[in-house]
């Protein structure tokens, strides 16, 4: 797949105008360079044909240099310690929060001329929610990040090997019957925000706590809490998983999975295709709802094509045409978007008045990616955990040094004797040898 991609990305390079990432100095004024997750993005249809609508729009040539990363710190790190003049980059809510507080950011240019703003089309519960992420009152975050795509966290759940009305509680992930059957995301920070509200269920229900608080306000309480619930839940947990646990799933190997919608749908999908029952939930107690959107970093050269570049990404046409090819569900929020998310096909409804406004009360949507309002009700923004990052990071390396079972300690024990076994065995021999050696010298 990766082979397959590479000599796509080459094709593109001496066909469409898009380049690797290094860039001569003279190239540089015609040049955007794009930092962006992978497999996120439809490259055939959407980001190849933007240096000819750039030049539509402006008269002026420009060709794109198109890299990515796989997780938010690095991207961070070659913009923060690197100085990488990336023009746009793709980073989660969080990491934007963290670029805000620390003025990593360049504001972006809505001047479009004669070009319509399609960044108005941004769903006004996104803007709100990315408005949580200001560091000061004065900041605006929208002159700053323009949301791309978004979602919830969930259990996945084999439908043929766990009732889904026993899981509508977080609880569920710490039943017996589930002894070695459940993946867990490794990321903290994803994790404590939906853990956090489950072990603080009561105080929500009493009113003396709210899920915003929860999930933004991180305390050693807090996280104690969690470490609490998590290391008690340690000998359900097959495995601690970046990606492949959605594969896992597609092959009834286990039973669940918590992670995010989008590879939920994607999970769902493959499945079905061999016969396999998968669904998506979201538990009672609520969870995060998560954002990736497009920033222009501080160091970057070409701010014009970068503002274009942003404002081209929310056209309702290459919104549709990125979800239909990732995924993921994107934050564009027009008549268009309504049209393509109602399918009659589906039989519920769902509220998505929250997302599309009057007119969207019952919408025969996939709440997978479209949840009903009542579900996004009692969900809450993930932030940045900035002076706790440490203490949580300590959590999670505890938990996660934690879930040993006897097993895997009984067979990292047997390894290390067996290799200082072999260490000890090649020692004598070679002392032998060289004593053999010296008695025949002797001789």
């Amino acid at each position: 797949m990766k082979k397959i991609k590479f000599f796509a990305l080459l094709l593109l390079v001496a066909t469409l105008g898009i380049t690797p990432s290094r860039v001569s100095a003279a190239d540089r004024a015609h040049t955007l360079k794009v930092y962006n997750w992978a497999d996120y993005i439809d490259l055939d249809n959407v980001l190849d044909k933007f240096p000819a609508w750039y030049k539509e729009q402006t008269g002026e040539d420009i060709v794109v240099s198109y890299q990515t990363f796989d997780i938010n710190e690095s991207m961070l790190t070659q913009v923060e310690m690197g100085h990488e003049d990336y023009d746009v980059i793709c980073p989660s809510e969080y990491i934007i929060e963290r670029m805000l507080r620390n003025h990593l950011l360049l504001p972006i240019n809505k001047d479009f001329g004669t070009t319509p703003d399609y960044t108005r089309l941004v769903a006004p519960f996104a803007s709100e929610k990315f408005q949580q992420m200001a560091p000061d009152s004065n900041t605006v975050v929208s002159d700053y990040a323009v949301g791309y795509m978004w979602g919830t966290t969930g259990i996945l759940y084999n439908a043929a090997l766990a009732d889904g009305n026993e899981l509508h509680s977080w609880g569920c992930l710490k039943d017996p019957k589930y002894e070695g059957h459940i993946f867990m995301k490794d990321a903290f920070r994803d994790i404590y925000s939906v853990i956090v509200l489950y072990c603080y269920r009561d105080e929500i229900a009493a009113g003396t706590e709210t899920r915003d608080d929860l999930v933004a306000r991180v305390t050693p309480e807090r996280i104690q809490r969690v470490e609490e619930f998590l290391t008690g839940m340690k000998d359900n947990i097959a495995g601690w998983e970046v990606d492949f646990g959605k594969e896992e799933m597609t092959k009834g190997k286990t039973i669940m999975d918590v992670l995010w919608s989008g590879d939920a749908q994607w999970a769902i999908d493959e499945a079905a295709e061999v016969g396999v029952d998968l669904r998506y939930i979201v538990p009672e107690e609520g969870s995060n709802v998560w954002f990736d959107g497009w920033c222009i970093p501080k160091y970057a050269q070409n701010t014009k094509a970068a503002s274009y570049f942003i404002n081209y990404m929310c056209m309702p046409e290459n919104a549709i045409l990125n979800m239909e090819e990732i995924g993921y569900v994107s934050v564009i929020a027009d008549s268009t978007i309504l049209a393509w998310a109602n399918d009659d096909e589906i039989e519920e409804t769902a509220d998505l008045t929250y997302f599309f406004g009057e007119g969207a009360e019952a919408i025969h949507a996939n709440q997978v990616f479209y949840p009903d309002k009542s579900i996004i009700d009692r969900c809450s923004l993930m932030h940045d955990c900035d002076e706790n990052t440490e203490a949580m990071l300590a959590m999670w390396n505890r938990v996660k040094g934690d879930n040993l079972s006897m097993t895997m300690v009984i067979v990292i024990v047997v390894i290390i004797l067996a290799i200082v076994a072999f260490v000890v065995v090649r020692i004598v021999g070679k002392q032998r040898q060289r004593a053999m050696q010296n008695h025949k010298h002797k001789k």
